[in-house]
């Protein structure tokens, strides 16, 4: 018979497990602190952020995009951000150019110089967000990374990455959703501090 406790109580000790082996990285920390400046100077010269991923990652990219589009903790004016991928430029442009190029050709079309790009990936080998960081740099926009595991190729292509821990993909993609939040919070706390006195 299923011990349903048991299995609740290895999965959280496995999680916190993954939380306090990032927390206690201090070039971790670093890496964080550099990815939130990027944002928050990119949000100072006017620019905006695009994110993209796939699967489980597209879903947080679009959540990090409306965080920042709509409101977190407070109201406030909106923070541009857009999730690449919406359905019917996805099923065109891999219909047309193929799956690899579906955030490359829509970046492409829309960031411009002062803008960004995060790309959110537990390999960090998919070869359309690959694709996409390499339209960023002919924009030439910069690019940072959520990843896991080694990193992958993106880890060496981007302006900035960070790495969270996890033997598993729903491991990394609770720590991406951890970042997420924290860099939703540290660009309110930049932008509009008066939501946070």
């Amino acid at each position: 018979m299923m011990n349903y406790q048991s299995i609740w109580q290895d999965s959280l000790k496995d999680a916190q497990q993954a939380l306090q082996a990032f927390m206690d990285s201090s070039s971790t920390l670093h890496q964080l602190e550099l990815i939130s400046k990027e944002i928050v100077q990119t949000y100072q010269r006017g620019g905006s952020v695009f994110s993209c991923g796939n699967g489980g990652s597209h879903c947080d990219a679009m959540h990090f995009a409306e965080e920042l589009t709509g409101r977190y903790r407070k109201d406030r004016a909106p923070l541009g951000a857009l999730a690449l991928g919406d359905p019917s430029h996805v099923t065109c442009v891999s219909n047309d150019y193929g799956f690899d190029q579906i955030f490359a050709r829509q970046l492409k079309g829309l960031a411009r110089p002062n803008d960004l790009l995060l790309v959110i990936s537990t390999s960090g080998n998919s070869k359309n967000l690959i694709q996409a960081v390499e339209a960023a740099k002919t924009i030439p926009i910069r690019s940072i990374a959520l990843l896991g595991k080694t990193g992958g190729a993106l880890r060496e292509m981007c302006d900035q990455h960070v790495i969270a821990p996890g033997a598993t993909s729903d491991r990394i993609q609770e720590i991406h959703i951890k970042i997420i939040h924290t860099l939703v919070e540290i660009a309110e706390r930049a932008i509009f501090p008066e939501n946070y006195l």
